[in-house]
């Protein structure tokens, strides 16, 4: 028996041998989904992996960043949209107030215009061109001769960009009428009702999210590339004259932490550093969230139980255990 005790002694102790100084962790749940997930997935392996004792802020891009920078606090930002804050981002590293730990999504913020891949391939539409061309596919406008084009929810960003793009494609003299979803449920509600009446859908939308989990969408190819210029200058600015079709660029999608965090926590750091996962896997986890009305905690317990080839390549043998114990 005293072997065996031995052996379960170590292995009581483990987390703390692997995170001696991890101590008190702060941790942003921004308000949306796929971050939310991310920050529950951090917590309990930070805490049955590594004997961290994390806490739970309430967090947004913008005022996330600027706590991080200007306050120090939260640690961790486990999924920081880096177009919305790029510029003072960039001088916080260079700085050294802020640390880029990795690029949480692997295939990076992905936005554009999106039809049903039933609709896609049984009309052969592979760009966007293609799907102006037959505005008889896609009903929904208050106008029913003309086509529906969904805009992104108002009040956002990409409801101006939308607009623009609307505008550059002469959408509106190839039988479109751009609608307004009101809101993300909205647009999300858009989408479940044309795929319940087994109708088309054009529109605006992004990756990774629940929807795309749920129905499967094609991106279209816009044929032109992203003009940074163009882009600053016009496509993001509001009733913008002459606006240019123009590529979304890739939007990097990071996990950013301060820099004191990362210097006190070099085996954290380690962890944060291979923790990445795709669009198409935060897709399904998004799906099985919202098709079981679960909360970010579920969903992360969901992916430890049903992911494990995932995440056990973020962590040493050691670690994947005391969380696989935990489980």
């Amino acid at each position: 028996m005293k072997p065996t005790l031995a052996v379960l002694g170590l292995m009581m102790t483990a987390p703390a041998a692997f995170a001696e100084d991890c101590g008190d962790i702060t941790i942003a749940e921004m308000n949306w989904a796929s971050a939310g997930l991310a920050a529950w997935v951090d917590k309990i392996i930070l805490e049955e992996g590594y004997d961290c004792d994390v806490a739970m802020v309430t967090g947004d891009t913008v005022p996330t960043f600027t706590s991080m920078n200007e306050k120090g606090e939260p640690d961790i930002a486990p999924e920081l949209w880096v177009n919305a804050v790029k510029v003072p981002l960039d001088a916080a590293v260079e700085e050294g107030r802020i640390t880029v730990a990795s690029q949480i999504l692997s295939d990076g913020g992905v936005e554009g215009f999106w039809i049903p891949t039933a609709v896609a391939e049984a009309n052969d539409i592979t760009t966007i061109e293609d799907a102006l061309a037959h505005p008889e596919l896609f009903p929904g406008a208050e106008d029913s001769s003309k086509g529906a084009f969904f805009n992104c929810p108002s009040g956002w960003a990409c409801q101006i960009i939308t607009a623009n793009q609307f505008q550059a494609l002469g959408a509106e003299e190839k039988g479109f009428e751009l609608v307004d979803s009101g809101s993300a449920a909205g647009l999300d509600g858009s989408i479940a009702r044309a795929f319940n009446r087994e109708e088309g859908w054009l529109g605006y939308y992004w990756a990774p999210t629940a929807i795309l989990g749920q129905y499967d969408m094609t991106k279209l190819e816009l044929g032109v590339e992203h003009e940074k210029e163009s882009w600053d200058n016009c496509t993001v600015v509001n009733n913008c004259e002459d606006p240019q079709l123009n590529e979304w660029p890739s939007s990097d999608v990071f996990t950013a932490v301060t820099t004191e965090f990362a210097e006190n926590n070099p085996v954290t750091m380690e962890y944060l550093g291979k923790r990445a996962w795709s669009n198409d896997t935060v897709n399904e986890l998004l799906a099985w969230m919202g098709d079981n009305q679960a909360t970010n905690e579920d969903g992360a317990y969901y992916f430890l139980e049903n992911y494990p080839e995932i995440w056990k390549a973020w962590l040493s043998d050691e670690v994947a255990a005391e969380v696989e114990g935990a489980l």
